[in-house]
């Protein structure tokens, strides 16, 4: 019979599962990074990544609406529809009504404002809401998601 009390020693199945040294290294690469984000940051060193300032050639204040499913409708500013998208077409910018409404939510404004698309004297397009300050550069989503506002731009 086996005493439950007696010590047990670490037998290889026991030993640690993650090795010592693979600890310290994510220890100094956490640390490395938190130094240059702080760096960073007490320097004002400016922002690098972000997408090329250019003129506005064209802009269209648009409502979107749109549906869980990938259903979206796009009004002029006037009311008119611009287009009213299946699942197939719409998913992409029904996600980024959701986001807008979103940022709408977290900011306490009405979630019924127009937004403005803009197309940039580079070529790149650009979505912008009013009422909240938030926008994003659409290329950053991919050519084909940018095509798609690109087509309700040129509705």
């Amino acid at each position: 019979m086996s005493d439950a009390s007696a010590p047990r020693y670490k037998t290889p199945q026991d030993r640690d599962l993650v090795p010592r040294m693979m600890v310290r290294a994510m220890l100094v690469l956490v640390l490395s990074v938190l130094a240059i984000v702080s760096y960073a940051r007490f320097t004002d060193a400016p922002l690098v990544s972000t997408p090329p300032e250019s003129a506005v050639v064209l802009e269209r204040q648009m409502f979107l609406s749109g549906d869980m499913g990938g259903r979206a409708t796009v009004l002029d500013a006037n009311g008119s529809v611009i287009a009213k998208l299946s699942p197939e077409e719409g998913g992409f910018i029904a996600g980024v009504e959701r986001v807008i409404n979103r940022e709408r939510i977290k900011h306490d404004v009405a979630r019924t404002g127009p937004v403005t698309v803009r197309q940039h004297e580079n070529g790149r397009l650009s979505i912008h809401d009013p009422s909240t300050g938030w926008r994003a550069d659409l290329m950053g989503f991919g050519a084909d998601n940018a095509a798609a506002f690109a087509k309700l731009l040129a509705n």
